[in-house]
């Protein structure tokens, strides 16, 4: 049976893998076994997804990202050029901590900057923005703007990627349309939610 996605033929997709269709996979790019991988999905040159990972739908990973066991990232992700995730707190070379991986999640709609770094354990909100060579080492609510190292919430991003004019005070609560797009957003201290 012919596959319903794309792959170089340098690229190297251990078995079982589930790829989905539409998926495009370049050069030098490792899947390995017992990864999902969702339809639609964009994977770059020399990206290493390790084993059992799961990737959703319309996801977009850039050149040189290394995603690693434990990671879920969910539709329309965005990882940008060279980001890489972490799956043990306190690694050794000589201790095997396999046992230890730490499950980090990008949910729906987040983009990811170039050489981000995002630690285990961490949840990356929905549509969140983490600025290029942002250090994560917290979760990100949904719709955060955080970047630097360590990275910190900045401000709000809408789902289209443009800054909302929302601030960042947990005591205070208020209300913001995107100035692009029109949608409007509500923020409830540390949360914002779209109207």
């Amino acid at each position: 049976m012919a596959n319903d996605y794309y792959a170089h033929p340098t690229a190297v997709i251990d078995q079982p893998c589930n790829v989905g269709a539409g998926t495009k996979i370049w050069h030098f790019s490792h899947i390995m076994a017992n990864c999902r991988i969702g339809e639609r999905c964009v994977i770059g040159q020399n990206v290493v997804v390790a084993p059992a990972c799961v990737i959703g739908s319309g996801v977009k990973i850039q050149n040189n990202v290394s995603v690693y066991t434990g990671v879920v990232i969910e539709d329309d992700v965005f990882l940008g050029p060279s980001a890489v995730f972490t799956n043990v707190i306190n690694p050794r070379a000589y201790i095997e901590r396999k046992h230890e991986f730490r499950a980090t999640t990008v949910r729906r709609g987040a983009s990811v900057g170039a050489n981000a770094t995002i630690l285990c354990g961490v949840t990356i909100g929905e549509y969140a923005l983490i600025g290029a060579g942002a250090v994560v080492t917290r979760d990100a609510p949904a719709f955060a703007t955080l970047y630097g190292n360590p990275a910190r919430l900045h401000g709000w991003t809408c789902w289209c990627g443009v800054r909302l004019d929302l601030g960042t005070d947990p005591a205070t609560n208020e209300q913001a349309a995107c100035g692009a797009c029109g949608r409007q957003y509500q923020r409830t201290g540390l949360t914002v939610r779209e109207l």
